[in-house]
């Protein structure tokens, strides 16, 4: 009971539940307002504009959120007014319909925020058709009252954001918190649950893509608003826990280990059990800030951190009076590299409970305006955006067309048999179908369950009672429920969207079971559309529009890793270009994840080669960790000097990743070359690690058994470097390998 109540406070205090407020309250203020004035009628286009420009109020900078909500309200307007123009003319509104839907829907090319601009004008084509207006001057003091809903919106979205302007930063570092902790609990699963890894990978890449999506939008949040109104106490709070966040995502994703390695070095789990509990505890703490934060709690003095530390260091020394050296070295290192990582990351834990704990105490973070600037990923405007989109192999083309079939397909449908509310199935055409068939088929399914949910709870509510105060009551608190769970659990929305219908049909006409029956029945027609069409028109199966996604990691991956060589060589100078550099490929690598997960989710049949692929994303992600581990022992120790051998397996490696991309765009290979012989540079390398091995033994039969820490370093970077390129060297091979198969069979 303690839990519920503790999720059903933390959700009360979400951004989440706040927008949905806000919207509830744009949309019912009008309606009491102009129905105390007696002049209801003007309530209903406002609060229609108002709830078709909120799409675009979604997370991000304040000139972002304006411009979006400007520019469906524009469009909202315009297409408001077309259809009302043509309903008389039956051949004309069918051209029309085709001609919104198809060119409406490309405007998703321009990114997310311009998608949900596109579903405002979509909506409002199908809106349109429950607007009952006929003459010229109906029409326009129509669509004038829905601009001022707009700009009303805009005007409550200002106020709002006034009253909490930092709710989205923090709910967003709330889940960012929150994710890399399931994400650390995860990799503690994957040190020991051996049959079960190929499964908890594909878990790990969802996490993956949802972490970077969350950093991409804080990376707006912060640096972009930091950059134009300067920076408070609570801008480096949230800014420092943001760093230690990427900090903490780049030091998992260092340790992907090579797990077969790991199964032949600890065939006695009991080695790896303190390491396992230590992830799992960094975990939970992680996810106890996440919830601190929402709920703005204070953080407790205790730090639970510092006793599992001890308990996985211990572990090491456990293990070497078990094995003895020298057999115990290799596993001694491997266990001393996983405690390092896991040290450095509970550091960036602890930072964030010292910020948490006291904001006027935070210390401060100096970033260039130049440098901000590098970790922001632009969206281009441009008309030629369209038109590079303007071909049967865009997916976002080939889904504005099956889309437009649809549309008109299911208003011709509805028109012949005179289904009496014809753009309930439109709308939900509308909000189902997207590009991909999983998602559509997945959203159907929950809009479907959400629907008949909705509709019993409506029923049961109606048999109880009649009074229409209960039932304005509960059309407001579901609204705000609908819009509050939209983007977290769209079967729990579509519920409360269900009963808000009801409810309000109710109070203009007392039928309401006529309302849930054919609520129902619309809902199920046009998600049966959505689904049939996904699948028979123009269908854009991941298996044959994986290529340019994959280019692009490999891509990434390269740059990464040359960033990652030009820091080894020179820290101070480069470290900038690095981070850069290890942006853009984790958010490759977050593409690449989620366009597997879309994979899995397409019918069995249209999985080609669904194990060819999945080896190329394991190979890829293993890739950016492999780097990752690199470049993070790096940028936390005090190196050696990095050495030809070093620069010569990084130039093989590089060019074999090159060959893999030219491999898959059909062009010439074109790479460098070196006159150092690879197979000795290879061995020339491990050969430095053997060397400091034999000079330790040496040092323990003499009797000096003591590891000084200069000299550790030193057995672990050249452990560290000299496996991790090996490896690296491996894994591209076998990516080359593989992307020559995947060219030839698809």
């Amino acid at each position: 009971m303690k839990a519920h109540l503790k999720s059903i406070e933390i959700f009360l205090k979400s951004s989440h539940f706040y927008r949905g407020v806000r919207l509830t309250f744009a949309v019912v203020t009008p309606l009491v307002l102009f129905s105390f004035l007696g002049n209801f009628d003007y309530a209903l286009p406002i609060v229609m504009g108002a709830f078709l420009n909120a799409p675009g109020d979604i997370p991000g900078s304040l000139k972002r959120k304006v411009n979006a909500i400007l520019i469906s309200t524009v469009l909202t307007m315009l297409i408001f007014t077309i259809i009302l123009f043509c309903k008389p003319f039956l051949p004309l509104l069918v051209i029309v319909i085709a001609a919104i839907s198809f060119f409406v829907s490309l405007i998703s090319v321009y990114g997310f925020r311009a998608s949900l601009v596109s579903l405002s004008g979509l909506l409002a084509m199908v809106l349109a058709f429950a607007v009952q207006k006929e003459t010229v001057s109906e029409i326009f003091s129509h669509v004038l009252l829905m601009g001022c809903g707009g700009l009303w919106y805009l005007l409550v979205s200002f106020v709002f954001r006034t009253l909490a302007p930092k709710k989205d930063e923090i709910q967003f570092l709330s889940e960012t918190l929150t994710l890399i902790g399931e994400y650390l609990q995860l990799r503690a699963r994957l040190l020991t649950k051996k049959t079960k890894r190929q499964q908890l990978m594909q878990e790990a890449f969802v996490l993956q893509s949802q972490i970077n999506e969350k950093h991409e939008t804080l990376r707006e949040l912060l640096l972009l608003e930091r950059k134009r109104s300067g920076r408070s106490h609570y801008d480096e709070k949230h800014m420092l826990i943001f760093i230690s966040s990427v900090n903490i995502f780049e030091l998992i994703e260092a340790k992907h280990l090579d797990y077969k390695e790991m199964d032949r070095l600890f065939k006695d789990r009991k080695y790896l059990r303190a390491s396992k509990t230590l992830n799992k505890v960094m975990g939970k703490q992680l996810m106890i800030l996440s919830d601190l934060l929402i709920k703005n709690d204070k953080v407790s003095d205790k730090d639970i951190l510092l006793n599992s530390l001890s308990k996985a260091k211990d572990n090491i020394r456990q293990y070497i009076d078990d094995v003895q050296l020298p057999q115990a070295r290799e596993g001694a290192l491997v266990l001393r590299n996983l405690y390092d990582y896991q040290e450095h990351i509970a550091q960036e834990i602890r930072s964030i409970r010292r910020v948490m704990a006291n904001v006027k105490d935070a210390s401060t973070v100096s970033l260039k305006r130049q440098d901000t600037s590098q970790f922001l990923t632009l969206q281009e405007y441009r008309l030629n955006v369209i038109i590079q989109n303007f071909s049967l192999n865009s997916t976002l083309f080939r889904h504005a067309l099956r889309f437009t079939v649809a549309m008109v397909f299911a208003f011709i449908l509805g028109t012949l048999l005179d289904i009496r509310n014809t753009y309930w199935i439109l709308l939900t055409i509308v909000v189902i179908m997207r590009p991909n068939y999983g998602l559509t088929k997945e959203r159907s399914k929950d809009r479907i369950i959400g629907t008949l949910i909705g509709a019993a709870i409506a029923v049961g509510i109606v048999l109880l009672t009649q009074n229409v105060i209960v039932y304005a009551i509960l059309a407001i608190i579901s609204l705000t429920l609908a819009f509050s769970l939209v983007q977290q659990n769209y079967k729990s929305s579509a519920a409360f969207v269900t009963i808000n219908i009801v409810f309000v049909y109710s109070l203009i006409n007392p039928d309401a079971f006529q309302v849930i029956q054919y609520r129902v029945i619309d809902t199920v027609l046009g998600a049966s559309i959505a689904v049939v069409a996904n699948y028979l028109l123009w269908p854009s199966w991941e298996a044959l529009n994986l290529k340019n996604v994959l280019v692009d990691a490999i891509n990434k991956n390269k740059n990464y890793l040359l960033a990652t060589q030009e820091l080894y060589h020179d820290k101070t100078e480069n470290e900038l270009a690095y981070k850069v550099a290890r942006k853009e490929a984790f958010l490759a690598i977050s593409n690449l994840n989620a366009a597997f997960q879309r994979l899995t989710q397409d019918p069995k049949s249209k999985q080609k080669e669904f194990q060819l692929i999945y080896g190329m994303v394991t190979l890829n992600q293993t890739m950016v960790s492999a780097i990752a581990s690199i470049g993070s022992f790096i940028i936390n120790h005090q190196t050696t000097p990095a050495s030809k051998e070093f620069d010569a397996l990084i130039l093989r490696i590089a060019n074999t990743l090159q060959s893999s991309c030219s491999i898959l765009n059909d062009t010439p290979i074109d790479c460098e070359t070196t006159s150092i012989d690879i197979e000795k540079a290879q061995e020339k390398l491990l050969q430095s690690y053997h060397s400091l091995s034999k000079t330790r033994d040496a040092n323990i039969l003499k009797g000096d058994t003591d590891l000084d820490i200069e000299t550790l370093h030193n057995l672990q970077e050249a452990y560290l470097i000299a496996n991790q390129l090996v490896w690296l060297k491996t894994l591209s091979e076998n990516l080359e390998k593989a992307t020559r198969k995947f060219h030839e069979v698809l």
